[in-house]
């Protein structure tokens, strides 16, 4: 690993039972270590139980074996939505989310429904593009009192909708996207004037499980693939990271911090990246595939 990496963590809170365990148990491990990190929370219904129409997409049966979903998200949350009610996520743990705010830690919009953005972006008319999007700013500025400043979307599902309604949200930056460095998204020939900070590392979850990437050597794994010349992102999940593989991060963050890693909020970033906005590039944001997920999400095109 190059000497001087930085790393961006940011923390995408899918689930109400990611939110109500996950959360502290990765703020008391960032609080043990002195590190601020950027979490992005779901804030309406928990409806992860409709994910279950995912098993039509190519690849998705052999990531659930490798993943140990059920393991990972508990049968309760796998529940929600389908067989029992979708618990409000924002009114039941405001208090938490405001906690995480008040350590000192960035706090973010990932969605309102995790299901229908992620499952249902692509087929959403504008007015319910910017609908959905005001649904999860109303509920934000409900919780902390003010007004979101970025935004993660599930499942890193973007558009020219979802990217024109945050222009409109005024945000500082969004992270839509998978690729290698921070660029201003260009979509259906409408560059937009939000940046981008891209997720440029692969999550823990899409090398779990495989004989390539055996667990024991992730640590390092990860380390070697840090760059100096670039923000590095690292997207990950407060019901992997922070639950089930709680003890792998936080031997990961053990090792980072031995090797001088600085390990920042994305916010940090965005601010350094306000001060030249003319070296900041225009790239495309198309659908594209990730090896290791299923499905196709945003990413960048340069």
């Amino acid at each position: 690993m190059p000497k001087g990496a930085r790393l961006a963590i940011k923390i995408d809170v899918d689930t109400e039972r990611g939110t109500r365990v996950g959360v502290p148990a990765l703020v008391a491990l960032f609080r043990e270590h002195g590190i601020r990190a950027t979490f992005l929370f779901s804030l309406g219904p928990d409806n992860t139980g409709r994910a279950i129409k995912r098993v039509f997409r190519p690849g998705f049966f052999k990531k659930v074996a490798r993943t140990n979903v059920v393991g990972m998200y508990g049968l309760r949350t796998l529940m929600n939505g389908v067989l029992l009610p979708g618990p409000h996520i924002g009114k039941r743990h405001a208090d938490t989310m405001r906690a995480v705010r008040d350590a000192g830690h960035e706090v973010g919009i990932h969605c309102y429904d995790h299901i229908r953005w992620q499952d249902g972006l692509a087929k959403m008319s504008p007015d319910q593009v910017f609908a959905e999007f005001g649904k999860a700013c109303a509920e934000f500025e409900r919780i902390f009192g003010s007004s979101a400043r970025t935004a993660g979307a599930a499942g890193w599902q973007a558009n020219a909708l979802s990217l024109a309604a945050y222009d409109v949200a005024g945000l500082d930056y969004g992270s839509d996207a998978r690729g290698t460095h921070p660029f201003y998204p260009r979509a259906n020939g409408t560059v937009f004037k939000t940046v981008q900070i891209p997720t440029t590392l692969p999550t823990l979850d899409e090398l779990l499980g495989r004989p390539e990437y055996p667990e024991e050597k992730l640590v390092d794994h990860y380390l070697s693939l840090l760059r100096t010349d670039t923000p590095n992102v690292l997207t990950a999940h407060a019901e992997i990271e922070g639950m089930a593989k709680f003890d792998w991060f936080k031997a990961f963050i053990a090792a980072a911090k031995a090797k001088g890693v600085e390990m920042v909020p994305t916010a940090i970033i965005a601010a350094e990246l306000k001060q030249n906005p003319a070296s900041i590039p225009v790239c495309d944001l198309v659908d594209g595939e990730v090896d290791g997920r299923s499905g196709t999400m945003a990413v960048q095109r340069c």
